[in-house]
């Protein structure tokens, strides 16, 4: 038996973070030299981080990157690590994986197929590899080979696909199998989306049966570098087995999962079906040494994370990717404007629910480490310290939402504060007044009501988060941006927008979940509120959903035209039935006139975290023309549809 211990490694990597970065590998490489690992896949660009941008194309980042490549071939004495990093080779840019062997660089394989899709821009920066092609390298005095490469190392083929290269129908691994691959690597840096993980095991698991092989899957972990969350998953398998995967969405800045293979299984099986003669690869690189054997040893049951539904995978992303955005920008803390209602109410129990994990994963020392630029009171609690809760009050708010907000904040250990801003929005409208010469009116000047009432709590809240030094977050989530219905300057004054990639129906539900499965009994103040901006009187029992439709609804007709890419007729057709058809048109028309209508005001969101294929967010998924007919014809058609 060739039995060998491989291993993934997930990694919480910051671009351009050269030490941090630096020593997050090295720290990857110790832990596997402790358990005697033979081959460890490190994620995708690794060295540099992911979400460097436009800052690939400066040299400093790619001579800090191979000087870094360098340190850690100095670290990989009896083993061999794979690790990403940017490369410029003929005047062009490539994503590359170089593997590390024994002390010295082995090789650089390029990445074959970019992500240009949704929320990767890749093509902005690379260049696809072509296959089958190879060329030698040249820097500093060193020569290496680089390019659609296959490594043996005491017998062992180790080939790579790096992360999109595995997502395509022709993918590097159908040519790896006529090369008697026994070993395929994939680094990655996969963004997070509801539900990815099944679609992961699937594709590794398949490989390694499909192409009998062993497959060693190692994703990025945490919120890199400000929109992208990265689950940190590692997979890893053998002839159609799942062997070892990790719990995502760990708070730990590094992670090694490992598996014991017997090199030798799925080269048994490969006999009895191969029946044609293998290809030669021209393109293989041998490397003297021999690999540290194990004695062979089934999958251990401790080696599988748990799998998690559709609110616990929210709930995990947005704890971690909270707690990233937190430390990487050096906040001392959130502030939530709480207005009682759920999306105020979601923000703050995040912000709470975040440090609390990252305290039980981490520790109080290791949490204090991580926040070293934060002089935290060991004698405090940490929430009192970190999240501040403000509910501001005017003539139009309610007594239950306040009851929501305060019981909430109580709850959560936050501070808490209430202001009345009624004298400041009368001031405002006394000015207006003043200067146009008539009393403003709410049959008459509802939007302009509605807007500086909402606006007049933008300045006292970003003083007090610029006060603490910590971070504003707003709390528009996507179901708003969908439709503008949200107050520029008021509701969606902060610096960041948990809630920006989850629709409010989602929200809704998961606030139900968090009730009961946190728990928070806190919460059942807001559950049990009709969702209302409170911007008018009371007596015009305002409520969003008779603003715009049925949020579910909402979220439908979002699905169909912004994922599907329908037009208004087409998503009439999908969803008839639901509701008689003069709603269903009106809440339609509702949908397309005021997405047209908004484009701008998303141009202007706070960062938002992505959370599905169905972001909205200009900048990374969605990008539509601030300009636009506005669909009128489309809508002609759709009032004129009789069928």
């Amino acid at each position: 038996m060739k039995s060998i211990r491989i291993a993934g490694s997930c990694l919480n990597q910051t671009p351009l973070d050269w030490a941090g970065n630096l020593r997050r590998i090295l720290e990857a490489i110790d832990l596997a030299h402790t358990q005697q690992v033979a081959v460890l896949c490190l994620p995708e660009l690794a060295i540099s981080g992911y979400g460097c941008e436009d800052a690939f194309f400066s040299d400093y980042v790619l001579d800090r990157s191979f000087e870094s490549l360098q340190r850690i071939a100095e670290a990989s004495r009896g083993i061999a690590v794979s690790v990403g990093l940017p490369l410029s080779f003929e005047n062009s840019l490539y994503n590359v994986v170089a593997l590390v062997w024994d002390g010295q660089i082995a090789g650089f394989v390029a990445k074959q197929e970019l992500a240009g899709d949704g929320i990767h821009y890749e093509p902005r920066w690379f260049r696809p590899w072509p296959e089958h092609t190879y060329h030698s390298y040249s820097r500093n005095g060193g020569s290496w080979p680089l390019g659609d490469l296959i490594f043996e190392i005491d017998g062992v083929r180790i080939g790579f696909e790096i992360c999109e290269d595995a997502w395509n129908g022709i993918r590097p691994a159908q040519r790896h199998y006529l090369h008697n691959v026994d070993l395929i690597l994939n680094p990655s840096a996969s963004h997070f989306a509801f539900g990815k993980t099944h679609i992961r095991e699937g594709i590794v698991c398949e490989a390694s049966r499909s192409f009998s092989c062993a497959y060693v899957y190692s994703n990025l972990l945490g919120n890199e570098a400000g929109r992208i969350i990265y689950d940190g998953e590692i997979l890893i398998a053998q002839s159609g087995r799942l062997l070892a995967r990790n719990r995502r969405f760990s708070f730990a800045e590094v992670e090694v999962r490992t598996a014991v293979v017997d090199i030798d299984v799925p080269r048994r099986a490969k006999k009895k079906t191969f029946s044609f003669q293998a290809v030669p690869p021209p393109h293989l690189v041998r490397l003297a040494g021999a690999l540290p054997r194990v004695p062979f040893a089934e999958a251990d049951p401790a080696a599988f994370g748990p799998n998690l539904d559709k609110m616990q995978e929210f709930y995990a992303a947005e704890c971690l990717a909270l707690f990233d955005y937190l430390r990487k920008s050096a906040s001392r803390g959130f502030v939530v404007s709480l207005s009682g209602g759920a999306d105020s109410s979601a923000c703050a129990v995040l912000a709470a629910r975040c440090l609390i994990e990252a305290e039980a994963a981490l520790g109080p020392e290791g949490l204090r480490q991580r926040l070293a630029y934060w002089p935290l009171d060991p004698n405090r609690p940490l929430v009192s310290q970190a999240l501040t809760c403000v509910y501001q009050a005017t003539d139009n708010s309610s007594e239950a939402t306040e009851t929501s907000a305060r019981e909430l904040a109580q709850a959560l250990g936050a501070q808490w504060h209430r202001w009345t801003v009624q004298p400041q929005l009368d001031q405002y409208i006394r000015m207006a007044e003043a200067d146009i010469g008539r009393r403003l009116d709410w049959a008459t000047d509802d939007l302009t009501l509605q807007n500086i009432q909402s606006r007049v709590r933008a300045p006292g809240v970003w003083m007090l988060a610029n006060l603490r030094g910590a971070l504003l977050l707003t709390t528009s989530n996507r179901s708003e941006a969908a439709v503008g219905y949200a107050t520029m300057d008021g509701d969606t004054a902060g610096g960041l927008a948990p809630l920006g990639g989850i629709d409010k129906a989602t929200l809704l539900d998961w606030l139900r979940w968090a009730e009961v499965q946190l728990p928070l009994p806190a919460l059942r103040y807001v559950n049990a509120l009709i969702p209302s901006a409170e911007l008018r009187p009371k007596e015009l029992a305002q409520t969003d959903e008779a603003d715009l439709m049925p949020y579910p609804m909402l979220a439908r007709i979002e699905r169909c035209a912004i994922r599907d890419y329908q037009s208004p007729l087409e998503v009439f057709l999908t969803l008839r039935g639901e509701t008689d058809d003069a709603t269903l048109k009106r809440y339609i028309r509702t949908f397309f006139t005021l997405w047209a209508r908004n484009q701008w005001k998303r141009e202007r969101y706070a960062p938002s975290f992505h959370l599905d294929d169905k972001n909205l967010d200009p900048r990374t998924w969605c990008r539509f023309p601030i300009l636009s007919s506005g669909y009128r014809q489309e809508l002609q058609e759709l009032e004129a549809y009789s069928g």
